[in-house]
């Protein structure tokens, strides 16, 4: 048996994200559960402790060994060093290379077989941005479009689960005039593909029933409203339906998400970010997770911002983190089981 690797299957990497925000107090959370695979948190080990103490916590945070887990009652640490020192709800531009070097060591790590997963705390887009000299252009647009980039995958899909609901998402982060030539019937089945094969893959469902939105009002309205659903989304259902998919649509998404349709299906694929997003926080605001979809890695993250404005304050609510080191897991056994 190669050690290292069956090491690597009882680790998972978690990513701490903006360092000014709530993501390393919520990291010190994790402390209070024990865990069936081994939370490793990436961060500076310095900011860390210094946020503990600011907290007056009672955590303990250790340097990772892999040859020695944690004592209970602390969290482990790969140490990162910040580029800048950083004080809570203050953001610097000189630590957006640092928030990117935390998840490029992830991702390694997941590729090499360290890590069985990894989870990720929030960053701030823009201050990345300004990190990397950008004004007017956004050359970091969120994780799922650098993990996509740096994992070699040419399409990976966004979905996010919680209050019972799994939604994921034809388009992500688009302005909205963009999204109707962004749905090509490329596009459309490759994400149903890979929706299809995860849910298979990490979600143990044999023949997973998925919810199609149309893009438009009432689903076009037999064309009166648009065509998008006549030209694009039919033909690709109706072709994917003779593979044998179970594919329920175009239905209108004003009246998807009412029990009676969602009883119908295991997940839906929503149009663009803002069709099914705002329904599913909704129901699960505090406690929903962002996976991603289609990478040879998992990665699940928390599904809120930095939050700047509690950062430092120890009234963060570490559900989401919880909720999305849970999927991670679940994830990761559902896989080996397969």
């Amino acid at each position: 048996m190669n050690v290292a690797a069956e090491a690597g299957r009882r680790l998972v990497a978690i990513t701490s994200g903006e360092p000014a925000g709530v993501g390393p107090e919520l990291c010190l959370r994790l402390a209070e559960r024990a865990w069936p695979l081994r939370p490793v948190v990436l961060a500076d080990i310095g900011l860390m402790r210094a946020r503990a103490a600011a907290l007056d916590s009672a955590v303990g945070v250790v340097e990772f060994d892999a040859a020695r887990p944690a004592p209970e009652g602390a969290v482990e640490v790969l140490h990162l060093p910040l580029a800048a020192p950083s004080r809570a709800g203050v953001l610097d531009p000189a630590n957006g290379a640092y928030v990117l070097r935390l998840l490029d060591r992830a991702i390694a790590g997941c590729l090499q077989g360290e890590f069985a997963a990894m989870v990720t705390a929030p960053v701030h887009k823009g201050v990345i941005c300004e990190g990397l000299g950008a004004h007017e252009t956004m050359p970091f647009t969120g994780h799922t479009e650098y993990l996509a980039e740096h994992t070699g995958t040419p399409r990976v899909v966004m979905m996010l689960v919680g209050g019972g609901l799994r939604v994921a998402l034809a388009t992500t982060h688009l302005p909205l005039a963009a999204v109707p030539a962004a749905i090509t019937p490329q596009v459309l089945e490759e994400t149903l593909r890979i929706l299809h094969a995860d849910l298979r893959r990490h979600f143990g469902l044999a023949a997973p029933r998925i919810l199609v939105a149309g893009l438009n009002p009432h689903a076009g309205e037999g064309g009166h409203m648009g065509r998008e659903e006549i030209d694009v989304i039919i033909p690709v259902l109706e072709r994917l339906r003779a593979e044998g998919m179970q594919l329920v649509g175009p239905l209108p998404a004003d009246t998807l998400f009412v029990p009676h349709t969602l009883a119908q299906g295991d997940a839906v694929l929503a149009m663009y970010h803002d069709q099914g997003l705002p329904v599913l926080k909704h129901a699960s605001f505090g406690g929903g997770v962002n996976v991603t979809l289609g990478l040879p890695i998992i990665r699940t993250s928390v599904d809120h911002g930095t939050a700047l404005d509690l950062a430092g304050s120890g009234r963060a609510d570490p559900g989401s983190l919880f909720a999305a080191l849970e999927l991670a897991i679940a994830m990761t056994q559902a896989r080996a089981a397969a």
